[in-house]
């Protein structure tokens, strides 16, 4: 059964240990959901994939099924336990897990603490109670979420370590479900020219001149999509940019970064060619580099995984929403394992990555019985 203080005590605990990402020290959080996951007596293993020691902690509750096929049909849930830097400007410790009217607050209350909370309070309330599934259920704490999973679940992926036959990305708040996603383009544009004296500048070709209008033509380039009832339209954004060495000077360099999001049905290799075309109507010389990369993602509403999600929720009397994801999880990093996938989670909406980030306790608690509740029910799937 789910045991509503335990849980509570549980979030605090998991805030009191900075796990910030940068710099991405995850090691002692991740000691500690070890020790209490190997106090279940399930299988758990701690497996690192960064340069210094941040290790992914894969805890597993072995299916009653023959061995091969209990592994295969198994359910991943998955959270991470990395957070973003705390900031400045809060009232409350971000570190303190303080209780103000039914709000727990700490960096990683919402994103995505409460959700690691919540899966380790199932995991002890089904050995606790007994229960016995018939197919595995693998909960997989990963670091590094918030810059890029490169040592996270990507790798947990790319090298078979994780092959459940449904995973639950634990990743979103209010009861929502993400179903699709958009897909994700980050890359630099850099743009070449030739130096010369400020007051001679018809001898030289201004890089941040040209970078300002090739820009320009960035932001009305119009990217093909699908409408999608869950999505909202393509987006290109300039997030940074840089060039010249001094005012009296015409600059030979200048980079800017771009962040694009795409939707399902549009595949990335036509937006990089768009991109290309659209900088060399401005630019002769430039070279644009891609530092990240995630292609849209959708699952049917339909699937059975999904309406099960749904109907057990129903039947809990718990109101969850079917929608789309603006943003980026890790949840478009299954596809290409084959995997079926879809995001869920507990936090307070509005709150992750903000000042005085909080969860709400009603929730978290809810939040633990719907999931367990779900357990069960894709058991019997």
């Amino acid at each position: 059964m789910i045991n509503k203080p335990r849980l509570v005590k549980l979030l605090q605990k998991t805030i009191s240990f900075d796990s910030q990402n940068p710099p991405g020290n995850e090691k002692s959080l991740a000691d500690f959901i070890a020790r209490d996951m190997k106090s279940l007596k399930l299988k758990v293993d701690l497996i690192n994939y960064a340069k210094t020691y941040r290790p992914n902690i894969i805890a597993t509750l072995k299916g009653s099924l023959p061995a091969p096929r209990a592994a295969k049909e198994a359910v991943l849930i998955t959270p991470h336990f990395d957070t973003v830097p705390v900031g400045s400007g809060w009232t409350h410790d971000p570190l303190g897990g303080k209780i103000v009217n039914g709000r727990l607050y700490g960096r990683g209350a919402s994103d995505d603490k409460c959700n690691l909370t919540v899966c380790m309070e199932v995991m002890r309330s089904l050995v606790e109670d007994g229960y016995k599934p018939r197919k595995g259920i693998i909960m997989a704490a990963t670091v590094d979420e918030e810059t890029g999973s490169h040592a996270g679940i990507l790798p947990l992926l790319e090298k078979h370590v994780l092959k459940p036959a449904l995973a639950v990305v634990m990743d979103s708040d209010d009861f929502t479900t993400i179903v699709a996603q958009k897909g994700l383009m980050h890359l630099r544009v850099r743009i070449f020219g030739k130096k010369a004296h400020g007051a001679y500048n018809w001898l030289g070709v201004n890089a941040i001149e040209i970078a300002a209008r090739v820009i320009t033509q960035l932001k009305i380039m119009k990217i093909p999509y699908k409408k999608h009832p869950l999505l909202r339209p393509p987006t290109v954004n300039i997030g940074t940019i840089k060039g010249g060495d001094k005012v009296n000077m015409v600059s030979d360099f200048c980079e800017f970064s771009v962040d694009v999001r795409f939707l399902p049905g549009t595949k990335d290799k036509d937006v990089m060619n768009l991109l290309k075309s659209t900088v060399a109507s401005e630019a002769k010389k430039f070279e644009i580099i891609i530092d990240d990369l995630q292609r849209p993602f959708e699952i049917s509403p339909k699937h059975p995984f999904v309406k099960a999600y749904v109907d057990t929720a129903k039947a809990m009397k718990i109101p969850v929403t079917l929608e789309g994801s603006q943003g980026a999880t890790v949840i478009s990093f299954f596809p290409k394992h084959k995997i079926p996938a879809f995001a869920a989670g507990y936090g307070s909406r509005g709150t992750a990555h903000t000042t005085d980030e909080y969860c709400e306790i009603e929730k978290l608690h809810k939040g633990a019985k719907l999931l367990e509740g779900y357990l069960k029910a894709y058991d019997q799937i």
